[in-house]
């Protein structure tokens, strides 16, 4: 781990210190090559923002990296287990990790690369590379509701845990996983949920083995539910919905709006990458290389996938690296030149 400041040219430069841009990262330096990660946030920030009792939906095995074994009691491991396991993947590793680094904007071009970075202080400084992967992931830019009183402090984004909202009125927005997780352990730790949907019914990849407490929960009026239903305005005190019956005007401490998350398409595009548009704005990249359509910088993990945030995981996001690593191997970059 390191916060250094600017350094010499590494082979592979990864922007994002998620599990698959460490899979990229132990690859590279296993195939040969220097690799160094920045992220503008902590070692895996994504997991870290997880509800603090998040259970994967996988099993230990399924998440492993640079072939260490993940080692859990637990049929499926949970947030902390896994936040352990990859901090000792980057110790073994001995991976560059520059944590608390948000990246500006790249200059250059194939085999020279600058990257312009400011840190936690406002601070800039730069990198220098030969090749990039773009690792970013998606969950740090939630799709907003552009309603009134959105900008509010009592709306969040994001669900940590329940003790704070103990004995109040919370509203939850959403009809997947992480809305239905929110809203079950909300109530089960004392706060009065009201959860809406805009669906008829919560969305059929709400996992088995959730999807059937939500709904009894439903049924027996333990969380009330607005299904077909919108909110169509939050203020300090309530929030108004529009539901098929018409407007219901109810008393609200705090709204959970978890409607999902996108990439940062924007970024993307400075790079000079393109979008497919008729294809859910997935970025054009060789399948074989995941090399874009700019020679040099390299796509890794969810945003292959553009907007089917659904389709890509640490599961097989983690075999990216692979890819990647034999395509500097057979181009012959940097150390191996």
């Amino acid at each position: 781990m390191s916060d250094g400041a600017a350094s010499d040219k590494v082979d592979l430069l990864v922007v994002g210190a998620g599990p698959t841009g460490l899979a990229c990262a132990i690859e590279a330096q296993r195939a040969g090559f220097s690799a160094m990660l920045v992220d503008k946030g902590c070692l895996c920030n994504s997991l870290f923002h997880y509800p603090a009792h998040m259970t994967f939906f996988t099993t230990p095995e399924l998440l492993e990296i640079g072939d260490m074994p993940f080692s859990s009691p637990n049929q499926k491991p949970n947030r902390n287990e896994a936040l352990e396991y990859y901090r000792k993947v980057a110790e073994h590793y001995r991976l560059d990790v520059r944590q608390y680094q948000t990246v500006d904007r790249v200059e250059g071009s194939d085999g020279d690369f600058t990257v312009h970075i400011t840190d936690r202080f406002g601070r800039t400084l730069t990198h220098r590379a030969r090749k990039l992967a773009i690792s970013t992931g998606y969950y740090d830019l939630p799709n907003y509701l552009d309603i009134p009183g959105e900008e509010l402090h009592k709306v969040r984004h994001y669900y940590h845990e329940p003790h704070p909202f103990y004995g109040l009125d919370v509203v939850v927005i959403g009809g997947k996983n992480s809305a239905a997780i929110a809203a079950l352990d909300l109530w089960r730790h004392g706060a009065r949920v009201t959860l809406v949907h805009r669906g008829a019914q919560m969305h059929r990849h709400v996992k088995y083995w959730i999807l059937p407490d939500i709904n009894n929960r439903i049924k027996n009026g333990e969380i009330t539910a607005y299904f077909n239903s919108t909110v169509a305005n939050i203020s300090e005190d309530d929030v108004t919905l529009q539901t098929p019956e018409g407007n219901v005007t109810l008393p609200n401490h705090f709204v959970f709006a978890l409607t999902g998350y996108h990439p940062d398409f924007d970024f993307i595009e400075r790079l000079g990458v393109h979008l497919d548009e008729t294809n859910d704005r997935c970025p054009i990249c060789d399948p074989a290389t995941l090399e874009s359509n700019v020679p040099g910088i390299y796509l890794a993990g969810v945003i292959v996938a553009g907007e089917r945030t659904n389709e890509i995981f640490i599961e097989n996001g983690r075999f990216h690296g692979k890819l990647i690593a034999e395509d500097l191997r057979a181009k012959r970059v940097g150390t191996l030149a």
